[in-house]
């Protein structure tokens, strides 16, 4: 019996594309992952990103929160690699693929349903990268399309664009070249209404460039979105019946009716602490009051307060009263200190209200900078910071666990934002760590983040361009469509508010912005007022708190810290350095205890930890200017000596003479008594001496002449040290 074969046709496939920034983008459909409630092939250039989402029949029970998850994939061969690891495959995420996930998270999660607790996963895998083509763009533009014709409810879609700005031209989407040469890297995600989030870095831009940026992408985005609602006119499903999460607001209005005084009592104050023994307080006399009659009131206390407190804020703010009394232009009180710990490198503790955070910063030789094994073409970096968040920085009893993808998120906000300002390797070869321990957290820790890390890189000793600061900015919105901004959100403003606008920059410009959202956008007014009052209290920040702590970089690193030497070696002459097998290089490391590292251009850094080299057994027989040439020179090191005379060296020598038999002096040499001759030594080179005796025999000369000191020039290169005795 002969085998039976079918050809598998895709009847429901159907391909969609427009040009985005000069480039196709095509999408297509019905033919990968149909077992997925929606998938699509997205291609952009030859970039692409394969996008599955995926969800649940029923809610989760138990949950008071949208059960999400984004997973941005990548895998090597995209690029053409094969990973490094043991294993020879792909783990965990990277931190660019981290913050990719997050970057699609935050700008969707807003638009689903409050009340929708089904799983919903999206998941975008990069099957093959073209580097002009970004594949974070490609990915979050396949996530809305799928998410928006699938059943999933969703007040989408969005659409996604980088912007950049080049030889003084906002570019969109600028392409692997432009990158390089690019001030700012903005990625901007918007519906056709408002803008939904911002992720930017950029070299001290100022803010009027950012926000034309800024509504320049929201421009082109409308043209994705309308290509989208393209795509879900054609094969979009109907939209899912949901069970929605179950709330008490019979009880719940009865509560507001009873209790608004003292929950007003409550929430007014700027202790956290204080705040939260009032509400758990109060929640006991709704027990007393309700339980009676409402025995599974416990199952909805946590979306009582939250609903109850977002009431109360909501109406403050709107008035222009906030929780803890401030105007809406005012910051908590500041606090900066630097030099907090003894030994290490650097470290700065900055204080905003209750929020606090130290920041500590290491330096080490350019071989521990961090090697990456992704598909994006950064392949190590130099300057890594790292963010933690304890429990016990907001009071919680429980144990910590592993980094989370908010702390990866907010590490790299703060290396975003400090990057630019940081030296070239020309100008400090070390590679930079910087740790931000949050101490207490009242609101806004990443931006504190930022703030202790500048004390802290300043009082390392590392040269930054400028110091830098960060603020953040709150928004609540009335059903009229009128809204207000205030400064330094605090952890209730942040909760119950609807925006997280974080800027940090020098007084030259912007260097980082991060948006998140709990609403359905931002219009550009929103915006724009939001720049123009970080941008005040920035400067408030800094002249007013951290310049007069520290007002500029210290002149030299710890003396904990490496000490780098760096020199130029012809680049064909690196192997030999090296040496076969790194024989070289290596024993240069044993005997002398440094770490030496070379770049492919020849360039050579030293790190000699240990004290200078000093040579007591010099001192009272060689010259002052040789003695102080030597001390400190590295081996390998080559210097230029003058020993001229001097009053310190006329009284430091005493009267040395040298007798020389006639016979080894050459023939050729004239002998005139109180004349300079030029002795020649065994090596070759030649020193002067002058002839004060001569007899058959032999010949004296003086060698404590100043005439012989000033001609004395040395070139000396330092080839080893050995332990000799005094003299």
């Amino acid at each position: 019996m002969s085998t039976i074969i079918k050809h598998k046709e895709f009847p429901k496939f159907k391909s969609w594309t427009m040009d985005l920034c000069g480039r196709p983008l095509t999408i297509e459909v019905g033919k990968v992952a149909e077992l997925a409630s929606a998938s699509a092939m997205v291609k952009y250039g030859d970039t692409t990103v394969m996008v599955a989402v995926t969800v649940s029949p029923r809610p989760r029970d138990g949950i008071d929160f949208f059960p999400l998850s984004v997973e941005f994939e990548e895998k090597l061969y995209a690029v053409g690699r094969i990973p490094g690891s043991f294993m020879r495959r792909e783990g965990r995420p990277s931190l660019p693929a981290v913050l990719a996930s997050r970057l699609i998270d935050r700008p969707m999660r807003p638009l689903f349903p409050y009340d929708f607790r089904n799983d919903v996963c999206i998941q975008c895998t990069v099957m093959s990268v073209d580097y002009d083509c970004s594949p974070e763009v490609a990915a979050m533009i396949g996530a809305s399309a799928c998410v928006s014709y699938s059943e999933i409810p969703f007040a989408g879609p969005i659409g996604c664009l980088e912007v950049g700005y080049c030889d003084g031209e906002i570019v969109l989407n600028p392409n692997q070249e432009q990158r390089k040469t690019s001030r700012m890297d903005v990625t901007v995600a918007a519906t056709a209404e408002k803008v939904v989030m911002i992720e930017a870095g950029a070299d001290e831009i100022p803010d009027e460039i950012m926000y034309a940026g800024i509504v320049k992408a929201h421009e082109e985005i409308k043209k994705q979105v309308a290509f989208i609602n393209q795509i879900v006119a054609e094969i979009g499903k109907p939209k899912m019946e949901y069970d929605h999460a179950q709330f008490n607001q019979e009880l719940f209005d009865k509560i507001v009716a009873d209790f608004m005084d003292e929950a007003k009592a409550a929430m007014d104050t700027d202790d956290k602490n204080v705040r939260e023994t009032r509400w758990n307080a109060m929640i006991d006399h709704w027990h007393e009051k309700y339980l009676e009659e409402y025995p599974d009131m416990d199952q909805y206390l946590e979306e009582f307060t939250y609903k109850f407190q977002k009431k109360i804020v909501k109406a403050w703010l709107l008035e222009g009263h906030r929780v803890d009394g401030r105007a809406k232009n005012e910051i908590r009180p500041l606090a900066a200190e630097v030099g907090v710990l003894p030994r290490v490198h650097g470290s700065g503790l900055f204080t905003r209200g209750q929020t606090q955070v130290l920041s500590v910063c290491t330096l080490n030789t350019l071989a521990a900078c961090q090697k990456l094994d992704t598909i994006w073409e950064e392949e190590e970096k130099r300057y890594m910071h790292h963010y933690n968040f304890p429990p016990y920085s907001v009071g919680e009893a429980r144990a910590p666990r592993s980094t989370n993808r908010r702390e990866y998120g907010h590490g790299a906000l703060a290396e975003r934002a400090l990057v630019p300002v940081l030296p070239s390797v020309d100008e400090f070869p070390y590679a930079i760590r910087v740790v931000s321990e949050v101490l207490s957290s009242n609101g806004s820790t990443s931006q504190g983040s930022i703030c202790g890390s500048t004390l802290a890189l300043m009082d390392a000793g590392v040269p930054i361009k400028a110091p830098v600061a960060g603020i953040s900015c709150g928004l609540i919105q009335d059903d009229d469509g009128s809204f207000q901004t205030f400064i330094d959100i605090q952890g209730v403003e942040d909760f119950h508010g609807e925006m997280d606008f974080k800027v940090a920059g020098t007084k030259a410009g912007i260097t980082a912005i991060q948006m998140d959202l709990k609403n359905d956008g931002l219009t550009h007014e929103i915006i724009k007022e939001a720049l123009e009052i970080t941008k005040d209290a920035r400067y408030a920040i800094l002249d007013e708190v951290m310049l007069p702590c520290i007002s500029a970089p210290r002149s030299e690193v710890s003396k904990y810290a490496p000490k780098m030497l760096t020199m130029k070696i012809d680049p064909d002459k690196i192997r030999e350095v090296i040496g076969k097998g790194g024989s070289v290089i290596q024993k240069i490391t044993a005997d002398t205890g440094a770490k030496v590292d070379i770049d492919d251009d020849g360039s050579v850094f030293i790190d000699q930890t240990e004290q200078p080299i000093e040579f007591p057994c010099l001192d009272g027989w060689m010259p002052p200017a040789f003695i102080d040439t030597v001390r400190g020179m590295a081996v390998g090191e080559t210097r230029q000596v003058h020993v001229g005379a001097n009053e310190a060296y006329e009284e430091r020598t005493e009267e040395r003479v040298m007798e020389v038999e006639r016979a080894k002096i050459p023939a050729d040499v004239k002998l005139v008594v109180g004349e300079l001759v030029n002795l020649e030594q065994p090596d070759g080179q030649t020193f002067p001496a002058r002839l004060v005796e001569l007899d058959d025999e032999l010949a004296v000369f003086d060698m404590n002449d100043e005439a012989i000191a000033k001609a004395l020039n040395f070139e000396i290169t330092l080839l080893d040290v050995y332990d000799l005795p005094d003299r």
